[in-house]
């Protein structure tokens, strides 16, 4: 026969394995839905440089204006501008008076989306680089 030599309780080791498939399926989930989401994401896109400013108390860079009024014509600093050819001579004067020129765009919500990004087109061929949209809050 067999005899024990302990008491009848036996201690249980700790710990020696840790299960880490949980883990890991539940990381390939959120990769998984994360390329996923991605791809809706990305879309053909205007890359658009917000205006910085390196401290508060120094000099703000020049910025100009432009207006995309409901009925499609456009406005720069509260100039109208009848053709595209004035509005580009408006860009490349505010260009000449400071070459860091920051243009902000708005336009009015019935506005048509071709005629903000034809504005931008417009500034870009007449050399300005740095873009903003104004919305509201």
């Amino acid at each position: 026969m067999g005899a024990s030599t302990g008491s009848p309780r036996r201690k249980r080791g700790g710990i020696v394995a840790i299960n880490i498939t949980p883990m890991v399926d539940v990381m390939l989930v959120l990769l998984v839905i994360m390329m996923v989401s991605s791809t809706y994401i990305v879309t053909q896109s205007i890359k658009v440089e917000l205006p910085k400013s390196a401290s508060t108390d120094g000099s703000v860079s020049a910025v100009a204006m432009v207006l995309v009024t409901a009925d499609g014509s456009y406005l720069f600093n509260q100039q109208l501008a009848e053709t595209d050819e004035k509005l580009t001579g408006f860009f490349k004067t505010a260009l000449a008076e400071n070459a860091d020129t920051n243009l902000v765009v708005s336009a009015d919500t019935v506005a048509h989306h071709g005629k903000v990004i034809h504005a931008i087109d417009l500034a870009k061929q007449a050399g300005i680089t740095k873009f903003a949209l104004s919305v509201q809050k």
